[in-house]
């Protein structure tokens, strides 16, 4: 018996969560505010402890008050008292028994705390990161792609739909926040206040150092004006400095970019290797992303009238929503998504590589006018890879926005609304 939430919308995460907790002791499942961590919890534990400041001062005179319950025990938030994370393992390690623990938490343990936790845990706590909602979670992708489908090569297609600007511009302003896809629900003024509460409490919370919430509040927009670009940390100093007359010393930078990081609000989308034998020279820079393309959208004060007029800007939200998209879908499987961009000025968008070796190429394109273009690019870098002597990838596909149907093209390119696609 668990204690899943009324209304809970299945995760894709929920298979491995259930295949995790058959191997290991415990599971520790990290990400960023309202994703929607506890539910998902909630719905594989038997008995549960929120550390709210109610139930902290108990807990920090006598731990077993955390640790006491049916199993799977959900601790929620546990990060707030570190030495339960050492309370966990030594009961995994005296029991022997799996499935024992789920350790919730939104942000990492502050630096100063670190020397509590005496075990890294590896073998006995399995981490589990989720993400904000998929738009196959969410309800509106269809599903009738499947990702892993398209590895194998199997024949695809589906039936035509309508899928229009207007309605890609509330997905990406909306977010794939749970408590967005509610009836009645502003996100907009909800994603704003996500971003306001982050900058002025969560931000001094993590570790009670006192942070300047309007640089944060800018750092944050550096990041949202760059979303789906590789980008240096020089470079976002300067984009303060010119957008927001922000002058940021490179100290304060990396303190306030790494709070953003150990609060799960910035993600990297690594660069990939493919092994060349060549004099080309392949970047190592990362993406960075911000946890959810909503929170791009909020920080920009976008609105969808202003979204439609700046097709530009959107389009990097709308990438950014597709990568989310790609990620969750990979993962699940234990892929791994990066990106890929040499000094040469050739790039792709999303590259996509399976446990077992095989990867894929995806370009990400918002019109259909735009597939032509992204085709001829990703049998361009297939053709290079192969000359340079690289691994060749096994997939090459267009991911867009306002398409009606997918298709394989004569070229053997795969060309897949978003609005289709699943793990």
């Amino acid at each position: 018996m668990t204690l899943r939430p009324d209304g809970y919308m299945d995760r894709l995460l929920d298979k491995k969560m259930s295949a995790y907790l058959k191997t290991f002791g415990a599971v520790y499942v990290k990400g960023p505010k309202n994703s929607g961590k506890t539910w998902i919890s909630r719905n594989h534990c038997a008995s549960e402890i929120q550390l709210d400041s109610e139930a902290i001062s108990a807990v920090e005179v006598d731990h077993s008050i955390a640790l006491n319950g049916d199993s799977p025990r959900l601790i929620d938030e546990w990060q707030v008292i570190p030495e339960l994370w050492n309370d966990v393992r030594f009961s995994v390690d005296r029991t022997g028994k799996k499935g024992q623990y789920i350790l919730c938490g939104s942000y990492s343990v502050p630096k100063k705390d670190e020397d509590k936790i005496l075990h890294s845990g590896i073998g006995r706590i399995a981490p589990l990161e989720l993400q904000t909602m998929s738009l196959f979670e969410s309800k509106d992708s269809d599903g009738s792609v499947s990702l892993m489908s398209l590895f194998d090569g199997e024949p695809i297609g589906t039936e035509p739909k309508d899928t229009n600007l207007e309605y890609l511009i509330h997905l990406v302003s909306r977010g794939g926040w749970p408590s967005n896809l509610e009836k009645g629900t502003d996100s907009g003024l909800a994603n704003r206040m996500y971003l306001e509460t982050l900058c002025q409490h969560d931000a001094v919370g993590i570790d009670g150092t006192r942070r300047n919430p309007k640089k944060m509040m800018k750092l944050i927009r550096a990041l949202a004006r760059n979303e789906s670009t590789v980008v240096k940390g020089t470079t976002l100093r300067k984009d303060m400095k010119e957008f927001d007359d922000e002058d940021i010393s490179e100290s304060t930078f990396n303190d306030y970019l790494q709070i953003l990081e150990r609060l799960n609000v910035v993600w990297e989308q690594t660069a990939f290797d493919p092994n060349l034998r060549s004099s080309i020279r392949v970047g190592k820079n990362p993406k960075r992303h911000l946890a959810d393309p909503s929170l791009s959208f909020a920080a920009l004060r976008m609105t969808p009238e202003s979204a439609m007029n700046d097709i530009r800007t959107f389009g990097f939200l709308f990438e950014a929503m597709c990568e989310r998209d790609l990620r969750v879908y990979s993962e699940v499987d234990d892929g791994t998504l990066f990106h890929y961009r040499d000094d040469r000025g050739n790039e792709v968008d999303a590259i996509v590589e399976l446990d077992d070796g095989r990867w894929g190429m995806f370009e990400i394109k918002l019109g259909q006018n735009q597939i032509d273009e992204a085709a001829s690019n990703l049998l361009k870098m297939s053709r290079m890879f192969e000359e340079k002597g690289g691994r060749t990838p096994c997939l090459l596909c267009v991911i867009c926005g306002v398409c009606r149907y997918a298709y394989k093209r004569k070229d053997g390119v795969y060309v897949v609304p978003i609005t289709s696609l699943r793990d």
